[in-house]
């Protein structure tokens, strides 16, 4: 009886806690805790920065739980699917619901932020605003990655945008104005396009639907498809960002915080290439296959250009900015390869580089902390009095640079060998994007070796160590980095660790891509495998398979 009796409570509570709105709370729980912060007394900020760092805290757990007990690694379609109507009158619902393609980044989101907040120890100008600021990006940066309605995404696209201008605009460097105006101008003409492709596919049709999943569905004319795709490609190009739609990430990056500067590389650019594996590829995929080529020769464009800018730079934020531009390149060319390893190495570069960008960029602001210059000719010898800070700069350089045995490796190696191997182009194209990728992975160890002789090698800069305090790391800030360090060096030695978490959505969205290929289908042995998972594991991410 008492045997009975557990197992019932048991299976109770397990049916209880597979209905919980985890991401909803995710989202909201930061939202409203920032509400809060106004009314906490505090003169100096050191009660408010605690306040955000274990709300931070609470919400990453409160992810890690949901992905433990309530997310099959076996499954393609969306799982943790909440849906509430919000608005019916005009077809706003609160869907949220995660998969493959969301689940790494919801993580990465969590995870990054609540080291943002930890990097924000310093700050003590207006730390109030500055931190509700933080925790009001924290709940919106996981609903872009995590809601299923057209609309409720472009506003949630749209208010995660006024937290970044602000803490640009407030807590930035001399040109923080222009830097925050160029930032909103570029990113809000954009979402424009976002509004304009929604209404359109919510209004095509019989039905009008905001869903994406409905919207996913729908048989566009190919045209139609065509102009969508474009659109949402300028959208979302800006936010990647893609040549040439970059310029004002340099701009943002060259007088933002270290935390900012975090959320920037970390969270920010995934969201480009977030919406254009989401929208782009899995709801518009025959557009996909015209545009595929295209989307391959911007990548190549950004790793070559964008390294041989960085290598130019003399200003530091501005050199690891473009490098940023360089490395997301391979994530358009996994997208546009149309094989497996290539759109997997596409996922597992956004969650590399949102893991090492983020790195780079906190040692940036330690740096400058102390140095008070991002000019590389102003600096030098500085690694002989600040030792933890040397060994963290060329740990981190070496994970950017795609040492073996770190995440950038695996990533850019799956990208290449899934271009390398693709059926969907002739071997000139294929030699040529390898080739001239190479000349920028070539490069990229150059220009990030010449920053590290420059920053820490060589006879000490006088002027600068006569005028300036050069202590070394503090344990916050190497806690910091060993925190991101873990992730980077055990993704590289067992890269399997993140990507069991979208194979499944991965291998279903490569077969998608590939039916919309006539030449392909015939030479797809994915697809059968494919069609046998959907069947057992609905729903899926763009249009059925069945329905081709």
């Amino acid at each position: 009886m008492i045997g009975a009796f557990v197992l019932s409570v048991k299976g109770q509570l397990n049916m209880t806690m597979a209905n919980f709105p985890w991401l909803t709370i995710t989202i909201l729980f930061p939202i409203v805790a920032s509400l809060f912060l106004p009314f906490i007394p505090d003169k100096d900020g050191k009660t408010v920065r605690w306040y955000a760092l274990i709300v931070g805290l609470i919400d990453f757990s409160i992810i890690v739980y949901a992905f433990c007990t309530g997310y099959d690694l076996n499954t393609p379609g969306l799982q943790l699917v909440e849906r509430y109507d919000w608005l019916p009158e005009i077809g706003l619902s609160w869907s949220v619901g995660a998969d493959g393609l969301s689940m790494p980044l919801i993580i990465l989101t969590g995870f990054i932020t609540t080291l943002a907040i930890l990097a924000a120890w310093p700050v003590t100008l207006k730390p109030k605003l500055f931190y509700f600021l933080m925790l009001a990006m924290y709940g919106g940066q996981i609903a872009v990655f995590a809601v299923q309605d057209m609309l409720l995404f472009f506003l949630v696209w749209e208010l995660e945008l006024v937290p970044v201008y602000l803490i640009l605009s407030i807590w930035g460097g001399k040109k923080r104005l222009y830097a925050a105006t160029k930032f909103i101008l570029y990113t809000a003409g954009g979402s424009l396009f976002i509004l304009v492709a929604a209404l359109t596919m919510a209004f095509y049709g019989d039905t009008v639907t905001f869903d994406m999943q409905a919207i996913a569905i729908k048989d566009f004319p190919i045209k139609l498809e065509l102009l969508l795709y474009g659109g949402f490609l300028i959208a979302y190009g800006v936010k990647l960002p893609i040549f040439p739609l970059h310029t004002w990430l340099p701009d943002a990056h060259g007088e933002a915080t270290a935390p900012a500067h975090m959320l920037l590389a970390g969270i920010l650019l995934k969201m480009g290439g977030y919406a254009l594996l989401r929208m782009n590829v899995g709801m518009l995929p025959d557009a996909h296959a015209t545009f595929a080529p295209i989307l391959v020769i911007l990548g190549v464009v950004n790793i070559v250009y964008a390294a041989f800018t960085s290598f130019a730079q003399r200003n530091l934020k501005r050199k690891i900015a473009y490098s940023s531009i360089s490395h997301m390149g391979f994530v358009l060319i996994g997208m546009g390869s149309f094989t497996e390893i290539g759109l997997s190495g596409a996922m597992l570069q956004m969650i590399s580089h949102g893991l090492i960008g983020a790195s780079l960029f906190f040692l940036v602001g330690c740096t400058y902390d102390r140095t008070h210059t991002l000019m590389l000719d102003e600096m030098g010898g500085v690694g002989l009095k600040m030792k933890k800070v040397f060994a963290m700069w060329t740990t981190c350089s070496m994970a950017s640079l795609a040492l073996p045995g770190m995440s950038g490796f695996v990533a850019e190696l799956m990208v290449f060998i899934g271009i390398a191997t693709s059926d969907a182009y002739n071997a000139t194209f294929k030699v040529l994007v390898v080739f001239l990728a190479a000349v920028g992975v070539i490069i990229t160890p150059i220009y990030l070796l010449s920053m590290l002789r420059e920053i820490l090698y060589g006879p000490e800069n006088q002027e600068l160590t006569s005028h300036e305090k050069l202590v070394d790391a503090e344990p916050r800030e190497v806690f910091v980095i060993a925190c991101l360090l873990v992730p980077i060096i055990g993704i590289g030695l067992y890269p399997k660790v993140v990507t069991q978490m979208y194979d499944s959505t991965t291998t279903q969205l490569t077969a998608l891509m590939r039916q919309s290929v006539p030449t392909l289908v015939k030479n797809n042995p994915i697809a059968t495998n494919t069609q046998e998972l959907v069947s057992l594991n609905a729903p899926i991410i763009g249009k059925s398979l069945s329905e081709n």
